[in-house]
């Protein structure tokens, strides 16, 4: 048995999500220590909302960065293996390298609160947005984005699953994106409620700020391998994880190609680290053979340890 652990990222937060895992202490001490970090009240925000609250990008990114640590560390204290492989869908990449030790679980609160600033800054409001695209292949997909740009940006960013796709870029372009991914056969093209054209072009100053603050966040050479989002692959030296975690603001996520590779490398049993159960459908998808478990609530955490013991 070979073990890998994802993390996911924004869209698998809900108000009451920890509730799920009350019998693991550790789960309110990991929000304790990051609302210090943050100087505000975490527990409060995913234990009462409201929603709309919860789901302002500022707040989802610091939010979901700690229930993906707090479920990481519940597995671990109930006897979860070890990892012999990381790998996170967007902001998920954070958690794995919390995780992997590269970053300090204090500091990378506010780094991810600082990058959901910038990305929501980057863009105007109303100006940029997204659509998911399903039932049509990449190279469809990529020839209705550059039918639809007219001058405009538009490109595909999350590539999820082989026939779930998401693009972003101006709205404009999106919606004529998505019309004409259905006019080739497309059984889906759905705008996305997201208040930025995240993974886009579009989120170029983003990457840039993120970039300069990331040059006085502390790195270490990780203990664990993490896989990144903008080449499926591990990043070799601290400059590199800096690079590569700058870059994905504005560059597409790879995670069919990330599944793929941990399945390449051996891995049996892929575990989705946090609230949800998003990745594991996903991973399904990728890469049928491979054993794909969620950790989201106690019941799970348990059953998952069964299945790898």
């Amino acid at each position: 048995m070979k073990l890998a652990l994802v993390f996911p990222g924004q869209g698998s937060q809900s108000v009451g999500m920890m509730n799920r895992y009350d019998t693991f202490p550790v789960v309110r001490d990991t929000f304790a220590e990051a609302s210090t970090a943050l100087g505000e009240d975490l527990w409060a925000l995913v234990d009462k909302g409201p929603d709309e609250l919860l789901n302002q990008t500022v707040n989802t990114q610091p939010a979901m960065l700690a229930a993906d640590i707090a479920v990481y560390r519940a597995w671990r204290a109930a006897g979860g293996g070890a990892p012999a492989v990381l790998a996170g869908h967007s902001l998920g990449e954070y958690a794995a390298l919390v995780a992997a030790g590269a970053l300090a679980f204090t500091a990378a609160v506010p780094l991810v609160r600082f990058r959901a600033q910038s990305m929501q800054d980057a863009v105007p409001a109303g100006v940029g947005a997204m659509a998911a695209v399903m039932g049509l292949d990449d190279a469809g997909i990529a020839d209705a984005c550059r039918e639809a740009a007219q001058g405009q940006a538009v490109e595909p960013v999350n590539f999820n699953a082989p026939d779930q796709i998401v693009i972003a870029g101006h709205r404009e372009a999106v919606e004529r994106a998505a019309a004409a991914a259905k006019a080739r056969g497309a059984k889906r093209a759905v705008m996305l409620p997201v208040s930025a054209p995240f993974h886009s072009l579009l989120m170029k100053p983003a990457a840039e700020q993120l970039a300069a603050y990331l040059a006085n966040v502390a790195v270490d050479p990780p203990t664990v391998p993490v896989l990144h989002n903008v080449n499926a692959s591990i990043a070799p030296t601290p400059d590199a994880i800096r690079a590569a975690l700058a870059a994905q603001a504005a560059s597409p996520v790879r995670w069919v190609e990330t599944i793929r590779v941990l399945a390449a490398q051996g891995v049996t049993h892929i575990i989705e680290c946090g609230p949800g159960k998003v990745l594991t459908g996903l991973t399904k998808r990728i890469v049928p053979n491979v054993v794909a478990l969620p950790l989201h609530d106690g019941e799970a955490i348990a059953a998952a340890i069964a299945a790898t013991a």
